[in-house]
């Protein structure tokens, strides 16, 4: 039996999970696949005064998969020291789940490309994988703050051990092995000295690769060249903060950050999956969250966890149909030509409807 941790969480995250759950029910007839529901995030700090009981990173650790709607929202938000934020619920589950690899596909859709502020001339033919180390660096560094003689400061710490470069390198590597062989590494190498052992590491384990094309690129030169010519990219690899910045950048190149799902990986099969758009309080409740970014979740859920190629194939058919047919959320609807504006259930239910004809 394969057992998934359902994580909806804060904001749309409710909204868009149970339009994920339905083709969850569908598509795992015949498979040994069960469920079950907990809090996390803003929703458990109201219930419990913590974003993350350990009891739900228990649950978590005995599962297959984990499949996280959004966390956070103003509600939450806060500058005090110590204060539980939602966010942290996140950084606990990367750490004690050893999830140490973030992979953010980015596929520009034909019908979608009106929705881009970018030309089609440029987005033609645009296929990216950002890969995003998530247990190092900064987000995990020493931080503090204090005051001096000069008065108040603070700083972060940007720390990387030579084994976590070489692990989210070689799964670069890999990955970039069955796609077109090309990975373009960012750092900041001119000027971090953890960028410097970062690229000496990548260098280093391209040695065992050398079938790929390994291109190095600063971080500030990369974030413009996603924009004047994101064609160029196949796999991006890339440090914790800026894998942050850049796989939300390659976001809005597709046109809505309501596309676009995510894998965080470990080295065996286990993974959390989760849409790379936050929580929206703003559209809560209101039927106008766009589903499409959590039920591509599912699919690289079944496909890097359940092995289960098919019916991954089958659910990313089954959205490419639905949006070449002209059905648009909110987010996507541009107000012309034959487009159907729905609702986020009204989507969920199109992209199930067209999962049953192919299946």
């Amino acid at each position: 039996m394969k057992k998934i941790m359902i994580l909806p969480g804060d904001g749309i995250g409710p909204e868009i999970v149970n339009e994920t759950v339905k083709i969850l029910d569908f598509i795992s007839r015949g498979h040994d696949i069960s469920y079950e529901f907990d809090d996390v995030g803003g929703i458990a700090i109201d219930k419990y005064g913590i974003p993350l009981k350990d009891e739900t990173l228990e649950k978590c650790k005995n599962s297959n998969a984990v499949l996280l709607g959004a966390v956070g929202g103003p509600k939450w938000d806060t500058t005090v020291p110590g204060k539980p934020r939602p966010e942290d619920a996140l950084l606990k589950l990367r750490k004690h789940l050893g999830l140490f690899a973030n992979l953010r596909p980015v596929k520009i859709y034909k019908s979608l490309m009106s929705s881009s502020t970018l030309k089609e001339e440029v987005l033609n033919g645009v296929d990216i994988l950002v890969i995003r180390e998530l247990t190092g660096g900064i987000y995990f560094g020493e931080r503090k703050r204090q005051s001096d003689e000069k008065g108040e400061y603070a700083y972060d710490t940007e720390k990387y051990y030579k084994y976590e470069i070489e692990r989210i390198a070689r799964l670069g590597f890999k990955t970039a092995g069955i796609r077109s062989k090309k990975l373009t590494s960012v750092d900041k190498a001119n000027i971090l000295e953890s960028s410097r052992l970062w690229r000496e590491t990548v260098n280093m384990v391209h040695k065992d690769y050398k079938d790929i094309e390994l291109n190095h690129m600063y971080v500030d030169n990369a974030s413009m060249q996603l924009i004047r010519n994101p064609g160029q990219f196949d796999v991006i690899l890339t440090s914790n903060m800026f894998g942050d910045i850049l796989s939300d950048e390659t976001a809005m190149i597709s046109g809505s950050i309501g596309l676009l799902p995510s894998a965080s990986l470990r080295e065996d099969s286990f993974g959390m999956y989760e849409p790379i758009h936050g929580s929206a309080p703003d559209i809560q409740g209101q039927g106008k969250a766009n589903p499409v970014a959590q039920i591509l979740s599912l699919a690289m859920l079944l496909r890097y966890s359940f092995a289960l190629t098919y019916q991954a194939d089958i659910i990313e058919k089954a959205v490419n149909a639905v949006l070449e047919k002209g059905f648009r959320t909110a987010d996507i609807y541009n107000n012309g030509g034959k487009k159907k504006l729905v609702s986020t259930s009204e989507m969920g239910n199109l992209i199930l409807n067209e999962i049953k004809i192919f299946m």
